[in-house]
């Protein structure tokens, strides 16, 4: 089976409420610079350390290799890459990457939401938008999602949404200039049999008010 055939239901939009994924554009280069170096402090601790996604740079090149690089692993049937959209506006992204077929057909999960933005359900809603698709139509079977001890709130994400947590991978990535244990959470597709969307916006969570500011 080609990749291509593999990957269905790719390209995408995906909408819940004010919450949407869409696929990365070349157009978004100039703000997606503007929020990573706006952001910078606030991922810098749970960032892995790239290459192709720097924090800092002046120059748009870095956001556009990056969209050529995710662009193919789509064509391949290795990532699906969204842009978080909160509202209509760019906010984060979240991508499904290193997709394993064969036996295993198995995904990770990984995302960045604009602090100004934080603690408005967004990144959650976005999440179980993703793995349903993931689940439903694309054909996986299990997702991943591994996350700093330290990052409470990507842990609340997936707690929240019921992922299972299922150990620590030591050393695992390298962010922040070290190598840094990650906690593994894990859904498999016999986990939600509703659906992960079903489940999360069930609890009216989805988009609770900011709280106002004293």
């Amino acid at each position: 089976m080609g990749a291509v055939e593999r990957m269905r239901g790719w390209p995408v939009t995906l909408t819940e409420g004010p919450v949407g994924l869409r696929p990365l554009r070349h157009r978004d280069a100039a703000t997606w610079r503007e929020l990573r170096v706006r952001n910078a402090d606030w991922l810098r601790p749970w960032e892995p350390t790239n290459p192709e996604t720097p924090l800092f740079r002046s120059g748009l090149g870095p956001y556009l290799s990056m969209v050529h690089t995710m662009r193919r692993e789509a064509r391949q049937g290795l990532a699906l890459p969204w842009v978080v959209t909160y509202e209509g506006a760019f906010a984060g992204q979240l991508t499904i990457g290193a997709i394993v077929w064969g036996s295993a057909r198995s995904a990770q999960i990984g995302y960045w939401i604009d602090r100004h933005v934080a603690g408005r359900g967004v990144i959650p809603t976005a999440v179980a938008l993703a793995v349903d698709h993931c689940f439903f139509t694309v054909g996986l079977h299990r997702v991943e999602a591994n996350i700093r001890p330290e990052n409470a709130a990507s842990r609340r994400v997936v707690e929240k949404l019921g992922f299972r947590e299922e150990g620590i991978r030591r050393r695992h990535l390298h962010i922040d200039g070290a190598w840094r244990d990650h906690i593994c959470y894990a859904l498999t597709v016999e986990d939600v049999p509703g659906g992960l969307r079903a489940r999360w916006l069930g609890r009216d969570q989805a988009f609770p008010r900011p709280s106002s500011a004293s």
